[in-house]
């Protein structure tokens, strides 16, 4: 079987924890993403859950944008929440 490499861009940070984990689980960070690659190859998928974080979502951002407004109107202080919105 042919070798090739295969280079990313990391935060570097991300990197030294990543790192870290792989040390501490007695494997190196190449036999990490090799696992990972085998896993999405043989089943065709990412084998995690991917998700949008509902922070961003446009109905929260909307109500943030509302309740910014709302502060800016009434001098930072805010009397009712309601949570239905």
């Amino acid at each position: 079987m042919a070798q090739a490499t295969l280079s990313i861009r990391v935060d570097s940070e991300d990197k030294k924890k990543f790192e870290n984990f792989c040390s501490e689980t007695g494997m190196n960070v190449s036999v990490a993403v090799n696992m990972f690659m085998k896993k999405v190859i043989r089943e065709q998928r990412i084998p995690f859950e991917i998700t949008a974080d509902p922070f961003y979502s446009d109905s929260n951002m909307e109500r943030l944008r509302r309740n910014a407004e709302e502060m800016n109107r009434t001098g930072g202080t805010v009397h009712e929440v309601n949570l239905d919105e």
